[in-house]
């Protein structure tokens, strides 16, 4: 297994030294510099043996710039980081999103999956510029990933088979916040959470034929849903302080497909 994965506002780096079990040792871990065609990626490659075998783990982190974290949604350079996801060869990609979630069994807290995107920012997602190449994107997340997530999910968060894990992702351009307003028209429209980045890269993953799953992690309720509240301000900063609370079973879905 060589597995991508693609951290955000949850999982802003990869530290594994608490996360190792007995079954699990850390061989290499080296930071990187991958220069593709779009521009530079830095990457963390680590080499794992699990139960004896070795397995590679790259991570990216989609918000880097100048050895930073801070780079704003609407900025990302999707096209280089898939581009050096693909160059790395990776087997399968997990991204790590950090959602403001509109469906009600979908409280801050919980951990589960996309299985849809919804996209009508109007902005092109695409390496495909210069000539008409179509891909299909029926099913965007891998489903045989997908189910494997589920079932981890399911058990370490100590949920019942009955329990929603698959939600539709709605895109927003970013980089405010939804008013109630649009939350509620989203909703009508089939969406269950709100982000600023994922389906950008699924449909490059997509397009690079390279199994992709995301992992959302409900950060917040989404402009207007606040439970008692809902006129309640968002603030990035307590976003992002509860999408890093909940790495736990992002941790679990990792190690998991590695083991």
């Amino acid at each position: 297994m060589r597995l991508g994965v693609i951290g955000g506002t949850g999982l802003v780096d990869m530290d594994l030294s608490e996360q190792l079990d007995d079954g699990i040792h850390l061989i290499r871990d080296d930071r990187m510099t991958v220069e593709t065609s779009f521009g530079s990626v830095p990457l963390r490659a680590f080499t794992l043996e699990c139960n004896g075998v070795a397995h590679e783990l790259f991570f990216l982190q989609r918000h880097h710039r100048n050895g930073g974290h801070n780079c704003p949604p609407h900025a990302i350079n999707h096209r280089a980081n898939l581009m050096a996801m693909h160059g790395a060869a990776v087997d399968a990609v997990v991204s790590v999103c950090s959602v403001g979630a509109i469906a009600r069994d979908f409280p801050p807290g919980k951990v589960a999956l996309a299985d849809q995107y919804i996209d009508f920012t109007g902005v092109p997602s695409t390496f495909h510029d210069d000539e008409a190449r179509f891909t299909s994107v029926t099913v965007p997340f891998d489903e045989v990933l997908n189910r494997t997530l589920q079932s981890i999910l399911v058990k370490v968060q100590n949920f019942g088979q009955e329990e929603c894990m698959q939600y539709t992702y709605w895109l927003t351009q970013g980089p405010q916040f939804e008013t109630i307003a649009e939350v509620n028209a989203i909703e009508r429209l089939g969406g269950d959470m709100v982000g600023m980045t994922m389906p950008r890269e699924a449909k490059l993953a997509n397009e690079l034929d390279l199994p992709y799953a995301a992992l959302c992690i409900s950060s917040n309720w989404a402009a207007g849903r606040e439970p008692g509240d809902a006129s309640k301000d968002l603030d990035h900063l307590e976003v992002s302080a509860q999408a890093n609370e909940r790495l736990q079973p992002v941790w679990a879905c990792i190690l998991g497909l590695l083991s």
